[in-house]
């Protein structure tokens, strides 16, 4: 890499390089950016702090299915498992589920820690 050094009447010092040259360090860089955000996203899976969510799960969200009812599933949980783990009655996670009537937002929040979610991913 062949450099030239410019001096402004200001004193600093400016670098000119080729049109090549200078593709190939703004390249470097997106790749080391990638690199570290990929990094950080094995960090976070690894922790257990993010999880991969299978497309089957994300088809049925989008889908318009009801999201207690998905991720329950998904985590392998019944019924009675799940609102033992939140603190509601069965009952009350059936009619949430079911979607009848408004769900008590109460009761999502005790649903959410026990689903392993935040309550945005409920709501």
């Amino acid at each position: 890499m062949t450099l030239q050094t410019i001096v402004t009447p200001a004193g600093e010092k400016l670098i000119v390089l080729t049109e090549a040259e200078f593709l190939l360090l703004r390249d470097a860089a997106e790749m080391s950016a990638d690199v570290a955000a990929y990094d950080r996203a094995m960090q976070q899976l690894a922790s257990g702090e993010d999880e991969l969510v299978p497309s089957e799960i994300v088809d049925r969200l989008l889908g318009g299915q009801n999201p207690v009812l998905v991720w329950r599933e998904h985590r392998g949980l019944s019924r009675e498992a799940l609102s033992a783990a939140a603190g509601i009655g069965p009952d009350e996670l059936s009619r949430i589920e079911a979607d009848i009537g408004e769900a008590n937002v109460a009761a999502l929040r005790k649903l959410a820690p026990a689903l392993s979610l935040a309550i945005d991913d409920l709501v």
